[in-house]
């Protein structure tokens, strides 16, 4: 299969199954390796080396060599690469399409507006790298005067998930680099071959050697991540995953007192007020709820609907979600590709509600005649707040709809969760739309939308959904060290120009 896959693309070269450590392709010391398959078809695209500490070690070697050259550059410089590296994806988005339906199963479209997605966060950084200002602060004594510069952090480390194998690695990567930093990627082991095309295109762009690395492995990721959270020469991690793993990481990094950034869980409330445009929220909620099978961190996992609007919500929104087609993200035509491997938890939210009176208003099964990672694309109705599906993330295409009737009863309802990490409300009400985002406990909120991610918006979560942001002119903060010089001694005795 990795040779039908290579054979696909306009550019071959894009396809490397090994890491990328200080500017080479290696394998790793353990000689081991490990396979990746398409979900869809369950045939083997490929193998990674199984990289171990020593490997990763390497890596972090690789990165602290580079560190000082690469800060030395100026912003514009560093800016230039990025800008580079955007052009790059763009001009190949259709074999990075391939490679990621392939190895996560997305449909092409998703697939290829991955690509962009990630293109887009080197755009958005290298025009940001020219601009880390600091800052001049009149001091209290009038001869000592104050300076605050923006330094780099150092060696990052970076740990992606597979549902945005490209995308969540270059809106990490691009930040670290337009900041001065270098870095070093743990890609999912799920989901490799993403990363390394991102590695094969920033050579190509001109970023030198050691200052991106891109280590492979499955079995042997908590020692790698262990290993950077307890390097030395580590001085950030930034982490897209589960709220248990996050917790784990800031507990393995509290020795070395690192920065963190941790993009953790969600359950995201969808709101929809009885004065909602019914075709904008039906729209909102496909975007939301649906978009990769419903497998991203800020989809819609909970539907409020408010009482009045609830019967022709819900009628609009199964008629819109017949139209979609699920299968094989390569097959044109599909909208929706398999779950990486989430069915059986899908499969235990629908049966948890339906045993407690929720009812199928459509899909609730598996595909098995597509495959073992199909599931139809699902709404139950009558909902209430006791269901798994309303209490946990799914990660699955469910949609969970629920009746409520006032507002101070649905912020309620939608904030009583350990996490925070994105919502959204329906309504025609300005004043409403103000008051409740105000008052919803999360650190994205979505008006009349299903889009919450944007290059320049920032991104991130309250609560047990983590602590940072990424993307945005915020997104360089956490890669940045606060540095303060204070001058004394200044003469401030001016002679007269009279």
């Amino acid at each position: 299969m990795a040779t039908t896959l290579s054979a696909s693309l306009k550019d071959p070269s894009l396809f490397v199954s090994k890491p990328y450590i200080d500017g080479e392709w290696v394998a790793s010391k353990t000689n081991k390796t490990f396979n990746v398959y398409n979900p869809a078809t369950e045939e083997l695209i490929g193998s990674c080396p199984e990289s171990s500490t020593d490997d990763i070690n390497a890596a972090i070697w690789a990165a602290a060599k580079a560190f000082p050259t690469w800060r030395a550059q100026s912003g514009r410089t560093r800016g230039r690469i990025l800008r580079r590296l955007f052009d790059l994806i763009v001009d190949n988005k259709e074999d990075i399409g391939k490679i990621i339906t392939a190895e996560n199963g997305k449909a092409k479209g998703d697939a290829e507006g991955e690509a962009l997605f990630s293109a887009g966060f080197f755009e958005w950084f290298s025009e940001e790298a020219p601009r880390i200002y600091g800052d001049v602060i009149p001091h209290s004594n009038p001869s000592a005067r104050t300076q605050v510069l923006k330094e780099p952090v150092g060696v990052c480390g970076l740990i992606t998930p597979w549902n945005f194998p490209m995308a969540m690695g270059a809106r990490k990567i691009a930040a670290a680099l337009a900041a001065g930093c270098t870095v070093v990627l743990k890609s999912d082991g799920l989901t490799p071959f993403s990363s390394n095309a991102l590695a094969v295109l920033a050579e190509r762009a001109g970023v030198p050697k050691g200052v991106l690395n891109v280590v492979t492995a499955l079995e042997n990721t908590p020692s790698l991540g262990l290993a950077l959270c307890e390097s030395d020469i580590v001085k950030k991690i930034s982490f897209t995953g589960s709220t248990r793993v996050g917790k784990l990481l800031m507990k393995q990094s509290s020795n070395t007192l690192k920065k963190l950034s941790l993009e953790l869980g969600g359950n995201a409330p969808f709101i929809v007020f009885d004065d909602a445009d019914v075709e904008t929220a039906v729209t909102s909620a496909m975007i939301s709820k649906f978009k990769v099978t419903g497998q991203t961190c800020v989809c819609a996992n909970r539907f409020y609907v408010q009482e009045g609007i609830y019967d022709r919500f819900s009628q609009r929104l199964v008629e819109e979600v017949k139209k979609c087609r699920v299968g094989n993200g390569q097959d044109a035509g599909v909208t929706h590709g398999p779950l990486t491997n989430g069915v059986a938890k899908t499969q235990e939210h629908i049966q948890d509600a339906v045993s407690k009176k929720a009812t199928v208003l459509l899909g609730g099964n598996t595909l098995p005649s597509s495959g073992k990672n199909f599931h139809e694309l699902t709404i139950l109705g009558d909902v209430d707040d006791s269901m798994k599906v309303a209490t946990e993330e799914t990660f699955g295409p469910v949609a969970a709809l629920a009746k409520f009737k006032t507002e101070d009863e649905v912020v309620g309802r939608a904030n009583n969760c350990e996490v925070g990490l994105a919502s959204y409300l329906i309504t025609s009400d300005l004043g409403k739309a103000h008051r409740v985002s105000e008052r919803l406990e999360f650190g994205m909120v979505a008006i009349n939308t299903g889009v919450i991610s944007d290059w320049a918006a920032p991104f991130g979560g309250v609560k047990h959904s983590g602590m940072g942001r990424e993307g945005s002119k915020y997104g360089i903060d956490d890669y940045v060290n606060i540095k303060m010089v204070v001058t004394g001694g200044i003469n401030t005795v001016y002679s007269s120009n009279l």
